[in-house]
């Protein structure tokens, strides 16, 4: 039976450390740390995860900005208001809320970004540094997995790592990060031959693949750490892409969906703000 990972837990912990350092950085420096998030349109589950952001932004003692573009905003309202954020020297961090309504070109637009304010770490600038090994903002995601691990105390170094998805916002800088950390790692996708054994040799095996209870207990090594990235809405609610009640059964530990990887994404984009609140005072 696995020991359960309780994301909402380590998140919690993650915010409480984060309300220490953000009161000491206002009292260093004299202002708040401040977060710009930009909601264009009516998606609703894209309201629910900006609400959210907010909430936990305030909790620990951060400025919120947000603004909230009509569904018709033309790209140029949309370039100008992240230009005008990116010049602003009152703002560490912008967020635009993806997706984008269709008729607007995610890439150009996050392009606009400093990368001194990328705070979701999905900039060339910030991909790259991690490529190379050196200090930058990683994407939320991933960041939020790496924690989760160290925080139950999971040996990396040397160990088989299977990531399960090839994106650039989890996929790849999550294999980045687990190589960072010494692992052995496989990048898997839909195009894997043998998927089951490649995934079956894994001892830290990482499902981001958008497809639910996708993973089931057939492809898992007794023992393995299992690292559900995936959030897919059902008829039944909310899975992830892990066949939860079975896999649970043969992995040493294993993240639930919801309260896994889903909080730490949010702890770990205010501490990706904090850090380039950091170095843009310390530049």
């Amino acid at each position: 039976m696995s020991k359960i990972i309780n994301g909402k837990e380590i998140a919690q912990s993650v915010k409480d450390n984060l309300k220490e350092k953000v009161l000491q950085f206002e009292k260093d420096y004299g202002r708040k740390i401040t977060l710009a998030v930009i909601l264009v349109g009516e998606n609703p589950a894209s309201q629910v995860y900006v609400k959210n952001k907010i909430t936990a932004t305030e909790y620990v003692g951060m400025k919120s900005l947000s603004f909230r573009l009509p569904e018709n905003a033309t790209e140029r309202e949309v370039s100008d208001l992240v230009t005008s954020l990116g010049a602003d020297d009152n703002v560490d961090g912008i967020l635009v809320q993806l997706p984008l309504p269709k008729h607007l070109d995610e890439n150009k637009i996050l392009a606009l970004i400093p990368a001194s304010k990328d705070v979701d770490g999905f900039l060339a600038e910030n991909v790259g540094n991690l490529l190379l090994g050196l200090p930058t903002t990683v994407a939320c995601t991933p960041f939020g997995v790496l924690q989760m691990l160290k925080y139950e105390g999971i040996e990396l170094t040397g160990k088989n790592a299977v990531v399960i998805g090839r994106s650039n916002i989890v996929g790849k800088p999550m294999a980045m990060l687990l190589l960072k950390e010494n692992c052995t790692v496989t990048i898997c996708h839909s195009k894997t031959v043998n998927l089951k054994g490649v995934c079956k040799n894994a001892d830290i095996l990482v499902a981001a693949i958008g497809k639910p209870k996708f993973v089931t207990a057939d492809m898992v090594k007794e023992g393995a750490v299992v690292i559900d990235v995936g959030i897919n809405r059902t008829e039944n609610g909310l899975v992830g892409d892990v066949d939860f009640e079975a896999v649970k059964e043969i992995a040493s530990y294993i993240s639930p969906v919801p309260g896994g990887v889903g909080p730490m994404t949010i702890a770990m984009l205010l501490e990706n703000t904090y850090i380039c609140a950091t170095k843009r005072e310390n530049k």
